[in-house]
């Protein structure tokens, strides 16, 4: 493989803000990707997919270099002359990579790999949090699995098209795509692509959301003309299936507490052709007006991620320990405050993506405990072993 100097540079100006400055990963690229309007798309996929293969893959970089805290510009450039000697690759002869030591970085790679929390890349804190929740052997699986790449993952809008249809229209465009088993709404890409200029995306034939999270709407046994409410529905990509599965039928309440995402939404809709979600802010005066109103209400909470890791693999080296410990305060006062708006024998769906019992199974219990009048229908984990991302989703109705 050529190398060219501007793009290395990009990317290590790209994992300088990410490490050095706290920037997030796509954000960060989305910065360093704006400021040359020449570079082509295979240019940009390089830096796009070159730095989020470093992030994803850093504390063992970083062991395998044997820089010990990576600040300068010059540490950046030998690390990224490392991470092309893990992956067999030739190095130009740039002053950038004078003094690299080849056979120095494969002997730290070799005693680095015998290393899970260094042969995974993780924290130290998020490596005894994962063994000590899921057990050592189920943890050194679902980490191994959660360092592969995610797959793309269409839900195709049963509103507009099929299945079937819309693999053939894209065929036609060389785009190729396979079903999966339980998933009846979902396409995925044999190869990774950006399908945002494509027409039918822009029909609104379907949205890309991924096959775990294409289980929740229906886990929510839903009927047409019930009214619905998705009370954390961020951009409403699991609002927008319910719609689908109600044949625009009903009436879907999507509430969030950022504006921005519930415009983001109303866009989707449109596109989609939805026409049955009303958006709401969430404050306590919605919360109390829609006291028993609800047939089914999903809380798909806020968690770690955990089980989305490789989709953002840079939420490795943002999370912490105090973080998880807010987060699981704030999913309590959830589900213990929004399942008022569930009217009786309504279905209340509880959801994360996370794979942790603390933010899944134990919350549930917690909640029951002090809610005689919810019974627990049943539960469902989706590991990210199975193939797409790690879910939880439990199922409870309101009881009189």
């Amino acid at each position: 493989m050529k190398f060219h100097k501007t793009l290395v540079s990009a990317v290590i100006e790209t994992l300088q803000q990410i490490f050095v400055k706290g920037v997030y990963a796509d954000k960060a690229v989305e910065q360093v990707l704006k400021q040359n309007s020449r570079w082509g798309s295979r240019d940009r996929r390089f830096i796009a997919e070159t730095t989020y293969e470093m992030v994803r893959w850093w504390r063992y970089i970083v062991k395998s270099s044997g820089i010990e805290n990576p600040q300068q510009t010059s540490d950046y450039w030998k690390l990224f002359a490392t991470w092309q000697i893990l992956k067999e690759a030739e190095l130009p002869d740039w002053e950038e990579f004078r003094g690299i030591d080849k056979n120095q970085i494969l002997e730290n790679a070799e005693n680095a790999k015998q290393v899970r929390k260094y042969r995974e890349s993780i924290p130290d804190w998020l490596d005894e949090l994962g063994s000590s929740e899921l057990t050592e052997k189920v943890w050194e699986k679902e980490i191994h699995e959660l360092n592969k790449e995610a797959q793309v993952v269409l839900r195709v809008n049963t509103l507009k098209t099929n299945p079937i249809q819309l693999k053939k229209l894209l065929e036609e465009q060389a785009i190729e795509t396979f079903s999966v088993g339980d998933y009846s709404d979902a396409l995925v890409l044999v190869k990774r692509q950006n399908l945002q200029n494509v027409n039918e995306y822009k029909q609104g034939l379907f949205e890309i959301q991924d096959a775990s999270s294409q289980l929740i709407a229906p886990f929510l046994d839903l009927k047409e003309g019930m009214t619905v409410i998705d009370a954390c529905a961020g951009a409403g990509g699991k609002s927008l299936h319910i719609a689908a599965k109600m044949k625009n039928n009903g009436k879907i309440i999507s509430m969030d507490v950022e504006e921005r995402k519930l415009v983001e939404l109303k866009k989707r809709a449109d596109r989609g052709g939805v026409n049955i979600i009303k958006t709401q802010l969430i404050n306590d005066s919605s919360l109390s007006k829609l006291k028993n109103s609800a047939d089914r209400l999903l809380l798909d909470v806020p968690c770690s991620g955990l089980g989305v890791i490789r989709r953002n693999p840079d939420a490795k080296w943002k999370l912490s320990l105090d973080f998880i410990d807010e987060v699981k305060k704030t999913q309590q006062q959830i589900i213990s405050s929004y399942s008022e708006m569930l009217k009786l024998d309504g279905i209340m769906v509880y959801a994360t993506c996370s794979i942790v019992p603390s933010e899944n199974q134990k919350q549930v219990w917690q909640f029951l405990e002090k809610n005689k009048n919810f019974e627990l229908i049943e539960d469902k984990k989706i590991m990210p072993s199975e193939g797409f991302d790690g879910f939880y989703m439990a199922k409870m109705i309101r009881k009189k």
